[in-house]
């Protein structure tokens, strides 16, 4: 069995989102359509629409069902490509990936997002700031705009990603059974086999955790070619002892944080740098904290062809 076209699968969740009351707009907001003229119109979206609590959160969440084949369908419109994992699977028993190029190879630079846990898939941040407030405020999309602006070969994780409903039931793939077993496959398998000349990473919430256990795993190449991890207002876990002075000298962490955006913030649990990512509020801090993360990258990658 073969999987549907990201295209076929996007109109399949934009009729969907019809069926709600909802269309986004040319500037990627979500807006209920007005009746007079089926398209999107002024009212954003609201999730109070009924006094019975459970019957909103249905609606909310069926909604939501559809936002990672539009955000799918918006990554390949962007020029990248979907890799099926754990290789030599059928579609429809197997997780994927994207990257730009489709097949990446010795890549001068090379970026990699690594979302949080939950709901979240490929391109996005925060499921709930693209329904709130916009596609560009909760995907990846500005990102990939920018990575690309900069000359940077993309990968694009998914490692909530890890089951398949078939016989009946959720069936682990296996091979990627968990987030971390996911990216470590991915790492494995197609970064390693890629070799990049140099790599950053951007990692928001539980994606530090799966940064940290990859570094934790592969070493050796995170010290090689790995010059800037970029985590925003990540969980960190526990770095290997023999981890801590590299993560110390090429991760800083975005935190959420009353003070102005690049503030230091003083933290007692590791020397992991932290500073402000300008915003009280979690899922907001890969937007906030965006052009920092490229600056950051920028510094690092001059300091490392200098040492070069």
């Amino acid at each position: 069995m073969t999987d549907p076209a990201p295209a076929t699968k996007c109109d399949e969740a934009i009729a969907k989102l019809k069926e709600f009351g909802y269309a986004f707009d040319e500037g990627g907001v979500l807006r209920q359509i007005d009746p007079a003229t089926g398209k999107p119109g002024k009212e954003p979206y609201t999730y109070d629409i009924k006094d019975d609590a459970d019957d909103n959160e249905k609606h909310y969440q069926n909604l939501a069902e559809q936002i990672p084949n539009i955000i799918y369908a918006l990554l390949e419109k962007s020029g990248l490509s979907r890799t099926y994992v754990p290789f030599g699977k059928p579609p429809d028993r197997s997780s994927f990936v994207y990257s730009q190029p489709a097949k990446l190879a010795q890549s001068k630079k090379l970026l990699v997002l690594i979302h949080g846990s939950g709901e979240v898939r490929a391109g996005q941040w925060a499921r709930s700031l693209i329904i709130n407030n916009s596609l560009d405020h909760g995907s990846q999309m500005p990102y990939i705009r920018q990575a690309q602006k900069l000359g940077y070969d993309i990968l694009i994780t998914n490692t909530n990603d890890c089951r398949r409903f078939y016989n009946g039931k959720a069936n682990p793939i296996k091979g990627v059974e968990t987030s971390t077993e996911h990216a470590k496959y991915v790492w494995k398998n197609i970064v390693l086999p890629s070799d990049p000349e140099s790599v950053a990473i951007v990692a928001h919430s539980y994606g530090g955790y799966v940064t940290i256990d990859l570094v934790n795993n592969f070493l050796d190449f995170f010290k090689e070619k790995v010059f800037a991890i970029a985590l925003t207002d990540a969980v960190i876990g526990s770095p290997q002892s023999n981890c801590e002075n590299y993560l110390q000298e090429v991760t800083c962490d975005w935190v959420t944080s009353n003070s102005p955006l690049d503030t230091p913030i003083s933290s007692t649990r590791d020397k992991i740098r932290r500073v402000s990512a300008g915003h009280t509020k979690h899922e907001w801090t890969s937007y906030s904290a965006m052009d920092s993360v490229f600056k950051f990258f920028e510094e690092k990658y001059e300091q490392r062809t200098k040492v070069k």
